[in-house]
């Protein structure tokens, strides 16, 4: 597959972020472009505190783009007393007319959800 290029017209690659705070779930909505195919590389990442007195926690973060799951990962939270927390990358070919939406939802048990962040850029 050839590499996509930008038009000429076009001054800067598009960034997309949300910041989610403590939510269990979030999703960042990207618009269709009407002409022209756009690649983006998605950075997901949770935070999660880590009670000292927790036992057995865990911590879980499952990705989807356009309703399709990308990655789901479950680990024990570490760092009793601090925090602890996952971080996800890939990239996604978007097509001309067609919109991105990407969700992050958290779970977990022992330890409380601390941040959730999305971040689109195009390259």
């Amino acid at each position: 597959m050839p590499p996509l290029q930008k038009p000429a017209h076009q001054a800067a690659p598009e960034r997309w972020t949300l910041s989610a705070g403590d939510a269990a779930t979030a999703t960042l909505h990207i618009p269709p472009d009407a002409v022209r195919d756009r690649r983006f590389e998605i950075a997901c990442a949770i935070t999660v505190a880590v009670p000292e007195a927790a036992a057995d926690p865990w911590h879980q973060m499952t990705v989807q783009a356009n309703g399709a799951q990308q990655w789901r990962h479950r680990l024990p939270s570490q760092n009793p007393g601090e925090w602890d927390g996952l971080d996800f990358r890939f990239n996604r070919i978007v097509p001309a007319g067609e919109a991105l939406r990407v969700t992050v939802a958290v779970s977990c048990l022992g330890a409380q959800r601390r941040t959730l962040q999305i971040e689109a850029d195009e390259v």
